[in-house]
């Protein structure tokens, strides 16, 4: 039976043989995420993150890929002072194969961790098939998975059919703000984007997402002694309260729009009016209309807090993650790739969660694309983060059907993005 003749819930021959390469890896797989998870790569560890690149650039050396380190610009931090400065990241890698292939696939994922160095630093079995260590599923996990996906494709009859391009970031923890226009170039070259964050432990997947905005609020006042003179001092703690008060306020008033002061860094001896405050907040909003009031709300409040006597300022950041909603591309990818998992015995739930991931990064690209293709796990961002091993193959063995089946024609990816 050709290739075009199997149904997507069906295997093929190159399918069965793929799936025979992953789960012959599933120990291979187990011991290289572990060797990954020893190394520190928090966001803020350069050392760790520049130390752990070259470990990925020799394992992504077993594809027929180009792989290459990139070194990014810096990333702007607005300090406690109130000052921009600069934090020089690790590389983003990129591995490209086959880029005259007449369909393309972008894949992504990061390497970093929300872990510092020094914390929490150890794996240990807690039994019930499940392993607990720093990025074993977000998301050393996932890049496992997707090189043995990629490995098990090209080992395949139909690689000359698809390109790829994988680009895994150093700063994805902390906003991507390095490494963004790579991850931009590469998606808006593809038709389907494969990102390898963690699926839930049950193995539901992420839909919609909302989109992430992080802002640093500077408010600059007049500083003078609290006893002898405060009617001199002008206050910029009480500018920044003013703010978040106004800020806190928007919750419940559009649909799907939080917004959260996440801290106010300001003052010091009680005996001094304060001249400096930085308040720090978030805010997620379901769609691009939402994501714009959002902002122009956080820009109003902030007027209004710069309204009291000789307080001035600026404003730092916004939405560095655009919402992901779903529309009738992303619909049809996801039927897609609920159809493959049948074929695995699977049965994928898409849930829609307010988080966000460099899947929000592809979609602004125009490409349509899957986002929580890694190892199924669970409580990450904590010391009791979690990876079900067994979930290693199993997702490897779904990523390389996916490949299969759009090297193959039965996920139509050119009709897909023309329906973005």
């Amino acid at each position: 039976m050709k290739a075009d003749e199997i149904k997507l819930g069906e295997l093929s021959e190159a399918d069965q043989d793929a799936l025979k390469h992953v789960r012959a890896q599933q120990d291979f797989m187990l011991e290289r995420v572990t060797g990954w998870s020893a190394v520190n790569t928090g966001s803020w560890n350069a050392e760790g993150l520049n130390k752990f690149a070259p470990l990925l650039v020799k394992a992504f050396e077993e594809t027929e890929a180009v792989v290459e380190l990139i070194k990014t610009d810096p990333i702007e931090k607005v300090t406690d002072k109130g000052d921009l400065s600069g934090f020089q990241s690790g590389p983003v890698m990129r591995a490209s194969a086959r880029p005259g292939a007449p369909l393309q696939v972008v894949m992504t994922g990061h390497y970093d961790t929300v872990f510092p160095a020094g914390t929490f630093e150890t794996i240990q079995d807690i039994g019930d098939g499940k392993l607990n260590g720093p990025g074993l599923a977000d998301m050393k996990g996932g890049i496992t998975v997707m090189l043995e996906a990629l490995k098990a494709f090209e080992a395949g009859p139909m690689k000359h059919r698809l390109g790829y391009t994988v680009v895994l970031s150093p700063d994805e923890e902390t906003g991507n703000f390095a490494s963004n226009s790579l991850i931009m170039d590469a998606a808006k070259k593809a038709h389907i984007g494969l990102t390898f964050e963690p699926a839930m432990e049950d193995g539901s997947l992420a839909g919609a997402r909302k989109g992430s905005a992080v802002y640093d609020i500077v408010f600059h006042g007049r500083s003078a002694h609290a006893g002898r003179n405060p009617e001199d001092g002008r206050s910029a703690i009480m500018a920044a309260a003013d703010f978040a008060m106004r800020v806190e306020a928007l919750n419940g008033q559009r649909e799907g729009v939080t917004f959260n002061v996440g801290s106010i860094d300001a003052g010091g001896a009680v005996n001094i009016v304060p001249e400096l405050g930085i308040c720090r907040m978030g805010c997620r909003a379901p769609d691009g209309p939402s994501a714009e009031w959002a902002d122009k709300q956080v820009r109003a409040a902030f007027d209004a807090a710069c309204q009291r006597p000789d307080i001035h300022g600026h404003v730092h950041g916004g939405f560095y993650r655009p919402p992901k909603p779903r529309n009738a591309a992303q619909d049809e990818l996801i039927a897609k790739v609920k159809a493959t998992g049948k074929a695995l015995g699977l049965t994928l739930n898409f849930n829609d969660t307010g988080g966000v991931c460099e899947g929000n990064n592809v979609f602004a690209a125009g490409t349509p694309n899957i986002d929580t293709l890694g190892v199924r796990g669970g409580r990450i961002h904590s010391s009791e983060e979690f990876m079900v091993v067994s979930s290693l193959s199993e997702r490897a063995g779904l990523a390389a059907l996916i490949l299969n089946r759009i090297a193959d024609g039965r996920i139509d990816a050119k009709k897909i993005k023309s329906m973005m």
